[in-house]
């Protein structure tokens, strides 16, 4: 489906999204974004090296416009964070495309050692002909909402700590939430010594008008916008509209049969789990039947998918047929997610656990971002 027909689908069955501060009721950019967004710039100009954490899953969607031209000037890394939940057989267009624009690219895992160490010594190589010049240091980690920046900021911490004497208060770690905006200071963290390393974390920002009705829903579907801006069913049905363009539920099919012989849960169990995370509410640590249940009710979503649109009689590339497509696959999940809700009820129920599932990897990595065909002039 062409970029435009997809453009089209969203204005006609998801409505126009009010990504700007004159959209009504909805206040998607607190007062504290606009103050963290006058601190960054200020505090920008005193910094070294600037570390621009991206979500790997959105490379462009996932870059602040409004930073870009500040940043541009400054020695920078872009570490494209997630990336176990990016597609790796497109990351390398993409770190190609970044080279292509003079642009140093670094797909990391936040969550890995290896990997952010891997960051650490790209960070320091880039910083080698300014030490020699100046006794302390600034590296300055910027970002929007949600893509992993005081995660990143504590891992470098745990390790600074092992490979520098740290002096005392510098102990302190970012706060980490799941909610885009949980960092709403920016504070700093003293990393090393001779010469002296601080790195400043910062709130995650974005600009203050999103014009682009997809670019504000991948940041959604990422997670940095809150789900109750947009609304999870709209999300939902953009992330069912993207699959379905793009053919995806057809790849599974050799995963409707994967069930593993010989391992089955009891039916009896009760198997609460949090729609946030995808962990059991109960303190227990998850057994090989839990393994299971979680890994089964992705396959029967998967096979749901994959049923629905290989039966479907329409064409994807019209708007009208790919609405009716999305309606009977809310109603093929509700039965896949064993949700017993009213109709009413239900579509939100579905549209959240759809999203947990997508959101921490258990459908597959994804790279939604396309890769630009006309490389911009540098």
């Amino acid at each position: 489906m062409t970029a435009g027909g997809l453009k089209s689908l969203l204005k006609k069955g998801l409505g126009d999204m009010a990504f700007n501060t004159g959209g009504g009721a909805i206040n998607w950019f607190p007062g504290h974004m606009a103050a963290a967004t006058r601190a960054i710039l200020s505090r920008l100009k005193l910094s070294d090296l600037v570390i621009e954490v991206r979500d790997a899953r959105i490379p462009l969607s996932s870059a602040n416009a409004n930073l870009q031209p500040h940043l541009s000037s400054k020695r920078r890394v872009i570490a494209l964070n997630k990336k176990d939940l990016a597609n790796p057989n497109i990351m390398h267009k993409w770190t190609s495309y970044f080279d292509s624009c003079k642009q140093v690219c670094f797909p990391i895992n936040a969550h890995s050692r290896s990997s952010v160490m891997k960051l650490l010594e790209l960070v320091e190589f880039k910083l080698k002909e300014v030490i020699s010049k100046e006794p302390t240091l600034l590296v300055m980690v910027v970002g929007v909402p949600n893509v992993g920046k005081s995660c990143l900021i504590n891992n470098i911490h745990q390790i600074a700590k092992s490979r520098f004497p740290v002096q005392g208060k510098s102990n302190k770690r970012a706060t980490v939430g799941p909610l885009p905006g949980v960092t709403q200071d920016i504070a700093g963290f003293k990393i090393a010594h001779k010469p002296s390393i601080y790195v400043l974390d910062t709130p995650g920002v974005l600009v203050p008008s999103i014009s682009d009705i997809e670019t504000g829903l991948k940041l959604a579907l990422a997670g940095s916008v809150k789900d109750s801006v947009v609304g999870e069913e709209r999300i939902a049905q953009y992330l069912l509209a993207v699959l379905n363009t793009r053919g995806t539920p057809l790849h599974w099919k050799h995963l409707n049969n994967r069930r593993m012989d010989g391992i089955e849960y009891e039916v009896e169990e009760n198997h609460e789990y949090s729609l946030k995370n995808l962990k059991r509410k109960r303190k227990n640590l998850p057994n090989r039947s839990d393994l299971v249940y979680v890994e089964d009710i992705v396959t029967e979503v998967q096979r749901a998918l994959y049923s629905t649109l290989t039966e479907f009689d329409g064409n994807v590339e019209d708007e009208n047929d790919l609405e009716c497509l999305i309606d009977q696959q809310f109603g093929a999940l509700q039965k896949a997610l064993k949700i017993n809700q009213k109709a009413s009820e239900a579509r939100l129920m579905v549209s959240k656990k759809f999203l947990t599932l997508f959101r921490n990897g258990k459908l597959g990595p994804f790279i939604l971002d396309d890769v630009p065909d006309v490389i911009p002039v540098s």
